[in-house]
């Protein structure tokens, strides 16, 4: 049946590999506007960024640069404002070729790819 889980999902991890710790770490504070929620060992750290869903970041050098993670915001161009305020440049926003959505994608310090994404709904 889509839509429901096979089994009772209550939490999902984005983890994301760097092999800079510290840079990325710093960087994610800007880009998320805070520290870390949590850190539960070394090399590991955490945003909750919505209820039951956070995004780990973890140092791991062999897959460093590896991780494509996109979210699905309200907003595109306010995120932009925010993260332009904290320092941090989230590219050009525009819209897909289909129309369907608008999107500003931003690389981290270790080349992963972050892209916020907004439905906009697709041209009549």
């Amino acid at each position: 049946m889509k839509g429901v889980p096979i089994v009772a999902i209550r939490t999902v991890y984005a983890v994301i590999p760097v092999a800079d710790f510290e840079a990325a770490r710093a960087w994610y504070e800007r880009l998320w506007g805070r520290p870390a929620d949590r850190e539960p060992m070394s090399g590991l750290a955490e945003w909750e960024v919505i209820e039951g869903g956070a995004i780990q970041l973890l140092l791991e050098p062999d897959r460093a640069g590896a991780a494509m993670l996109t979210l699905g915001v309200d907003d595109v161009a306010g995120e932009v404002r925010l993260a332009a305020e904290r320092g941090l440049d989230l590219g050009t926003v525009q819209d897909t070729p289909d129309g369907g959505f608008r999107i500003a994608a931003v690389n981290d310090p270790a080349g992963n790819v972050i892209t916020f994404a907004q439905e906009i709904g697709r041209p009549a």
